[in-house]
């Protein structure tokens, strides 16, 4: 297990709080925990019902992977992808499945040593297998080394903690990769952490829907599905998104022809804090860890009855986040969930909520 140095997380009005693990003073009680964040996955995260093989558990799924990171940091073009092997672990033993991989984001493939990926699985070679109904995937991996794995679970956990919000999510799957660089001889079967992501057109057929792939206004979005969105955006400190762009978002459009949106990509998030994070310039805001609500204002009843749906799980949300407290250093987890109070703080008050949200959604 790769030793994790933990950036700080600044939590807005408080003074920040230290997310270094401590020196390895009782090794013996790190590894009790490590094991018990193994047995976890398949005991107290339970089981997902009404999903694909792939993403009904939780524990994670162990992979290997082996291609070179420069050769797929070249390809630029969207269509265009390379050929690899996974192989993983199901049952105790190991299998293999072809795909073709390519990089996405551009920001992470100039600005990280790790690029995330697109993965593309055959039918024909998904079947049968824990892939069968996932034939395109994202695979997110850490930024600049393996020692970044933390960024990458506090970005898990936000995917976590937006499910009890809304059924219209991303299912996600934790993945433990052997990792090798053919391209770097010094990056060989390198343990990484990461996850896996559902494709867009999966969501879509889960809800009898279709995802819509033209700029849309926001206001065209069913009203409530998008408050709760935009709610989300701002608990997690999140202002790297844009339904109307189609930037960190998708939309979907169900049968009666509401418009939903669907949030990914958190890694600019305040409760992620990413040392390459950043908020754009033309904000009020100069810290990723800084709230600004980004939603579009809405009817005063949608946007209260939201508020009371958020209020009404803060206990859903605050147990989503306590699962995942044993693979976090104590001082980094009271920091997430100090974060977390403090969106709390923001929807209790009347005078807060009307100074942070009310005033200060978009009217275009």
């Amino acid at each position: 297990m790769v030793e994790l140095q933990l950036p700080k997380l600044k939590v807005a009005g408080s003074n920040p709080v230290s997310r270094s693990i401590p020196k390895p003073v009782n090794h013996i009680m790190k590894n009790l925990i490590l094991v018990l964040f193994a047995l976890m996955g398949a005991s107290a995260f339970g089981q997902k019902a009404g999903v694909g093989p792939l993403f009904a558990s939780e524990e994670p799924l162990e992979i290997k992977l082996r291609f070179s990171v420069k050769d797929v940091k070249k390809i630029t073009v969207d269509t265009i992808y390379t050929a690899s092997v996974m192989q993983f672990k199901v049952g105790g033993k190991w299998d293999s499945i072809p795909m073709d991989i390519r990089a996405r984001g551009n920001f992470r493939r100039e600005n990280c040593y790790f690029p995330p990926l697109r993965i593309k699985i055959k039918k024909d070679a998904a079947k049968g297998t824990i892939f069968e109904g996932n034939r395109s995937l994202k695979l997110v991996f850490p930024c600049k080394s393996a020692k970044d794995g933390n960024l990458v679970l506090r970005e898990y956990v936000c995917y976590k903690m937006y499910e009890p919000v809304t059924k219209y999510i991303f299912n996600t799957r934790r993945v433990s990769i052997d990792f090798t660089d053919l391209s770097n001889k010094k990056m060989q079967h390198v343990p990484v952490i990461g996850f896996l992501i559902e494709d867009d057109d999966v969501v879509a057929k889960r809800h009898d829907g279709e995802v819509v792939e033209a700029k849309i206004s926001p206001m065209r979005l069913q009203d409530t599905a998008s408050v709760r969105h935009d709610f989300f955006q701002y608990l997690i400190a999140n202002t790297d998104w844009s339904t109307t762009f189609l930037h960190n978002a998708k939309v979907m459009k169900l049968k009666n022809n509401n418009l939903i949106p669907l949030a990914y990509d958190f890694d600019m998030a305040g409760m992620v804090d990413a040392p390459y994070a950043s908020v754009s310039e033309t904000l009020t805001i100069t810290s990723v860890t800084e709230r600004l609500y980004r939603g579009f204002c809405r009817q005063p009843e949608i946007m209260q009855a939201v508020r009371k749906e958020y209020i009404a799980k803060e206990g859903a949300l605050h147990q989503v986040l306590k699962q995942y407290e044993p693979v976090f250093d104590p001082k980094e987890f009271k920091g997430m969930s100090d974060f977390t109070n403090q969106f709390y703080s923001v929807l209790k008050d009347d005078g807060k909520f009307k100074a942070e949200i009310l005033d200060k959604c978009r009217t275009k």
